[in-house]
């Protein structure tokens, strides 16, 4: 009799395993639920909306802003940021080449944008487009090789960035990013240091947050990585950003775009 009801017992345990989803099952299901209609459309119309529409002191839209493939070329351009610019003769990903091209086409002053806190005012519009020119390199693969020098010195930078530890926890971008199988918050945190795990970090952002109901591109994603290892907040559109999305670009290099992607 006892060895039937530890059978049973055995047997019911079984069953429950089967029956009860993992985590990460639930959270696949949940990101599947979640995927049809992304607000993020609605951002990628506001963005192309501002793209095309006059504005600033000098009354001229984005429409001629070279994204590297030639003056007003969109579709493909995000697949292959960030990269060297000639005529500001430096690595730029898409938002440090819109205020560029805010500031030298419109009027706007660059500076005064970069300062504006996320999701306000021209940074607000910066944001839209920005995910409006990803959406149009959704399902191309990502081609960032670094060729230029400096594309080579923003990517060692990249790499140096990614793994340097700081700050009052002695933390590091590796530190969350840098093995497999980790978790915050039920949140899988991919490994940044392999080709998959870059992939899944790079090509789905800008993302839409279901969380707080905001859009977030790259820049705002690292922002907030900075913020979450207590160190201090990164200018916006700096160097060292920009070679963090270059280091990640490059390591994720024939992956297939999902901009713009949405999150918990």
């Amino acid at each position: 009799m006892k060895l039937f009801l530890v059978a049973l017992c055995a047997g019911v345990l079984a069953t429950n395993a089967v029956a009860q989803p993992s985590t990460a099952d639930a959270i696949a299901k949940y990101r599947e639920m979640i995927a049809e209609g992304n607000p993020a459309e609605l951002y990628e119309a506001k963005g192309e909306s501002i793209w095309k529409k006059a504005d600033g002191p000098k009354n001229a839209s984005l429409e001629k802003c070279d994204l590297g493939l030639g003056a007003g070329v969109v579709k493909g351009a995000y697949a292959q940021m960030p990269r060297y610019f000639a005529d500001t003769d430096r690595v730029q990903d898409v938002e440090s080449r819109l205020m560029t091209c805010m500031e030298t086409l419109q009027g706007f002053n660059a500076a005064e944008i970069a300062k504006t806190p996320f999701r306000r005012g021209k940074k607000g519009d910066l944001e839209a487009v920005a995910t409006y020119i990803a959406g149009l390199s959704k399902g191309m693969p990502v081609n960032v090789v670094p060729k230029h020098p400096k594309e080579k010195e923003i990517m060692e930078l990249g790499r140096r960035a990614f793994f340097m530890q700081g700050g009052p926890y002695d933390f590091s971008c590796a530190t969350c990013h840098g093995a497999e199988d980790q978790r915050i918050r039920l949140q899988d945190l991919p490994n940044i240091t392999t080709a998959e795990g870059a992939s899944k970090g790079w090509t789905t952002w800008p993302a839409y947050r279901v969380g707080n109901g905001q859009m977030w591109p790259m820049q705002h994603r690292l922002n907030d990585c900075y913020r979450q290892q207590r160190w201090p907040e990164p200018i916006y559109g700096s160097e060292v950003t920009v070679a963090l999305s270059y280091f990640m670009a490059n390591l994720s290099n024939g992956a297939t775009m999902a901009t713009p992607g949405i999150k918990r």
